[in-house]
């Protein structure tokens, strides 16, 4: 929407305090960049998010989804726009802010979902295994294959947790 960074954040929950929104973008991993905009998180952002990168968009909505605290969250190729470094700092603070709440989380990446309690693991739309990281790299099925290969799963090979 064009409105401020703030305002975009706080659709989800209106009356969030200054710090709980910034609580919400550091989860989603981009309350640093947010500072640095020219007015910081009174930035006026253009229509459809169109003066920040997809990255940038793609957390900011997460910022919102994360304020919202609702008792389920899912999450669907959520860090799928940033890059592997970022990824994995936005999946440590995920974890911490998905404790006491339901997570589902779609992902094709490997590591978004390696600490999750329970993964699920589809193969052409149907599940191939189920368990936890550890479990499945010892069976040795797809996700062992695919975690020894250091590979993204292809679209029809996804696994959700």
């Amino acid at each position: 929407f064009r409105a401020t960074v703030a305002d975009n954040i706080r659709l989800a929950r209106p009356a969030a305090t200054p710090s709980q929104l910034h609580e919400a973008a550091r989860a989603a991993g981009i309350h640093e960049e947010l500072t640095r905009l020219p007015d910081g998180y009174d930035t006026v952002i253009g229509e459809r998010g169109a003066t920040l990168s997809g990255g940038q968009r793609q957390r900011l909505a997460l910022a919102r989804a994360l304020l919202a605290d609702a008792p389920v969250l899912l999450l669907d190729e959520a860090t799928s726009a940033v890059d592997e470094r970022a990824e994995a700092r936005i999946t440590r603070e995920l974890l911490a802010a998905g404790r006491g709440r339901t997570c589902l989380l779609v992902a094709h990446r490997l590591e978004a979902v390696r600490h999750a309690d329970h993964i699920v693991v589809l193969d052409h739309g149907r599940v191939d295994a189920a368990g936890t990281h550890p479990e499945l790299l010892a069976a040795g099925g797809l996700y062992a294959r695919l975690v020894a290969a250091g590979r993204t799963v292809t679209p029809m090979q996804q696994e959700a947790a």
